[in-house]
């Protein structure tokens, strides 16, 4: 058998595994009492205080279940629940009637969480398996670890911003200032919590280009606060301007 035929066949096969591990996936997120909550949360924890810890657990998820991704949707459930949360508190800054607040969440949990997620672990997952994987290596990154690796690198900036909203939406210097710090700060979890997952696997090279954005970030950072161009009030505005 060729290479490359030796390579289909391990594809057909990688996407029919894929495929039963997302049914498997979807049909315990409708069965609490397999989930482990308390597991979730310390792993949304860590992806604060020690973000390093969390990814050595997938190295060891592969050992022990053959698989990089969770296979346990309690993440997923406890991560909804504190974008509805968060949404709460935003739609009362933004003085929303409840019809609004309704249409905020669905733009916030299925096009801004979901959907982008959706969007951005399959282009990182195309991304990943053609240029950073060595192409003589057979084995293909799952696309369920993109997705939950969005998850991870999301829910650091989620809290950040959604939590302090009220606080930097105001248009004086120290508002800009801090305000576009914290997303500066947002930016850089994001880059960074995404480059420690996807170095975890070890089979991926040069892994650094997740963290390039960094500069662009401190830039854009820059000149913002020297224009004083205030991005949680601009975000604010484009938020109520959607929901309207």
């Amino acid at each position: 058998m060729s290479y490359s035929d030796m390579r289909y066949s391990v594809s057909q096969c990688s996407i029919s595994t894929a495929y039963s591990k997302c049914v498997r996936y979807t049909r315990r997120i409708f069965k609490y009492d397999q989930m482990d909550f308390q597991f979730a949360l310390w792993q949304m924890l860590y992806l604060f205080v020690s973000p390093q810890k969390l990814m050595k657990m997938f190295q060891t998820r592969k050992y022990t279940k053959s698989q990089y991704a969770r296979d346990d949707p309690a993440f997923l459930v406890l991560f909804s629940g504190v974008l509805c949360l968060s949404s709460i508190g935003v739609s009362f800054v933004l003085n929303l009637s409840f019809v609004q607040f309704i249409k905020f969440l669905f733009f916030v949990v299925f096009i801004d969480a979901i959907g982008v997620g959706l969007v951005l672990a399959t282009v990182l997952w195309y991304l990943t398996n053609t240029f950073l994987k060595p192409q003589n290596h057979l084995q293909d990154i799952e696309w369920g670890f993109s997705l939950d690796m969005h998850f991870n690198a999301f829910f650091p900036p989620l809290i950040l911003l959604h939590v302090i909203h009220w606080l930097i939406n105001h248009n004086t210097y120290l508002s800009v200032f801090f305000g576009n710090a914290f997303w500066l700060c947002a930016a850089f979890y994001y880059a960074y919590i995404s480059f420690l997952g996807y170095n975890s696997l070890q089979i991926l090279k040069h892994t650094k280009v997740f963290l390039a954005p960094i500069p662009w970030f401190i830039l854009l950072y820059l000149i913002s606060s020297l224009i004083r161009w205030n991005v949680s009030d601009a975000l604010m505005t484009f938020y109520k301007y959607r929901v309207l």
